[in-house]
Parts: C-alpha cells; structure tokens; sequence
C-alpha cells in the first residue's frame, strides 16, 4: 500500500493543495547528500533547496568577501564586467566567484537578477497583500505576513528565505566593531532600512520591468515596501518556521483527503 511517487505532480489531479504546505524549506533539514542525482523536481518532503545557482553564489561570495564593504549595493559597479558575469549565468555556464570578482560588482548582479526575474521574487498576484501588511501593527503584522509567505510557490519560497538571511548577515555588520586585538573594523554601513529601500522595488513589484508605469510609484507604496521588506528581514527566522499546530492541522486535513499520501509521509519520515 505505499506509495512510490517523489513529488507532486506524480500524484493524481485531485490530491490535495494542502501538499504545498509541505514545502516550506528549513536549513537545518536539508542534506545535499541526499538529493544527488535526483530529478529537480517538487519534492514531497522539503530537501531540495529551489534557490537559483546566480543567488545562491552572490550571497556566498559576499557573505565571504564583502561584509565589511562600506556601501555595498550603492557604490558603482563595472557595467561591462557585470554584463560579462550575466551572460556567463545565462549560458548555464558553472560560474564560480571567488576572491578576484569585485564585490561590487556581484552585489549589482545579484539586484539585476532579482530586477529583472519574469515573475517577481514575490508574485505581483500578492504585490497587493502583501503591501496591506503595512498598515497593520504589532503581532497581527507577522501572523498576516507569515501566512501571505505560506502561499508562494517553493521556489520562491527558498529564494525569498536565503536573500533575507543574507540580508539580515549584511545588516549585522553595518555597525563598526573593534577586532581581538584592538583594531577597528569597519562597519558597511548598510543598515536593515537602507538594504529594504535598495531591494524592496526589485522583489515587490506591481507591474514588469519595461511596462508602462512600471517605474511610476506613488510614495504611499514605496513607504509600505520598505516597511514590508524591513519586517521580513528583521523576523524571518520566525516567519520561515511552520508551528507545529499548523503542520497538525495540515496533517489532519490530508488524514480526511489523502490518507494515502499521509502513510508516505510517515514511511519517508
């Protein structure tokens, strides 16, 4: 009686939506061991980590290089040689970044990517949602926005989770700070605020980049991004864990639909 299917769309037409809710990634679940060699495929349980190789190599390589660039994301950057690392990435090319790229250089391709994505990092279906958010307080904030990231598609759920722990990395170190040996070290002075204002536009974006009025916003929109952006990079350690009473919930729900799918999820547990 168990099922031999490995993702979703093996499944038949009518199994439940619920499956979705599953796919919520966590760092501390995934093993890349375990996914070699598999099919890029949506996974009924959350071990494959859906973050574009272009995002996932940007972080690294700023994380490793570039904590300590002052300005980082606002200084200029080489036109020519970001066109040249792009075109690389779009080639399929395995593109690695080490200590010789200029860090400015892959902080302005990470924004170009995120920029000019078909589909914004968050759906421009939930560009109107999420931006409501803004306008309410205290908890009731993150509970509304903790449900509003329940609904992306995985792959922008795994992307969405990595930019704002690289982000929130970034933030750390705004500040300048003084090493073991008394030497000061400086701070790059991007705070939470200003790194929201920079990427905010490019990952909540009401219309596609080129469209017309697509640069047009009004400045009740552009405070409720940086807003949005600033509360998910402040919490979203907390907003990127499911509780245990909704994953109960979800459980319970497929028991009565798809109990077949229950009886693999416990024989994979």
């Amino acid at each position: 009686g168990a099922m031999s299917v490995d993702c979703i769309t093996d499944l038949s037409d009518n199994a439940s939506k619920l499956l979705e809710a599953l796919q919520l990634s966590h760092p501390h679940e995934l093993d890349a061991r375990r996914s070699l060699g598999k099919k890029t495929m949506l996974s009924l349980n959350p071990i494959t980590w859906q973050v574009p190789r272009i995002v996932e190599r940007c972080c690294k390589h700023i994380e490793t290089h570039g904590l300590q660039t002052v300005g980082i994301f606002r200084v200029g950057s080489s036109k020519k040689r970001v066109q040249q690392l792009r075109e690389e990435f779009d080639r399929g090319l395995d593109v690695f970044l080490d200590e010789h790229q200029s860090v400015h250089d892959v902080a302005a391709l990470l924004k170009e990517f995120l920029r000019d994505m078909p589909d914004s990092l968050i759906p421009r279906e939930l560009y109107a949602a999420f931006l409501s958010t803004a306008a309410v307080e205290g908890p009731a904030q993150l509970a509304t926005l903790q449900l509003l990231l329940f609904l992306l598609p995985p792959c922008h759920s795994d992307t969405l989770h990595r930019l704002l722990r690289f982000l929130s990395e970034v933030a750390r170190h705004a500040e300048s700070s003084w090493g073991p040996d008394g030497q000061e070290i400086p701070g790059n002075k991007m705070t939470v605020s200003n790194l929201a204002t920079i990427f905010g536009p490019n990952i909540l974006q009401k219309e596609k980049p080129g469209e017309k009025d697509a640069g047009a916003m009004n400045f009740e929109d552009s405070a409720a991004i940086i807003l949005v952006l600033q509360r998910l990079i402040e919490h979203h350690q907390t907003l990127f864990m499911v509780s245990p009473e909704t994953q109960h919930d979800i459980l319970r729900r497929l028991f009565q639909t798809d109990p077949d799918v229950i009886d693999y999820l416990l024989r994979r547990k």
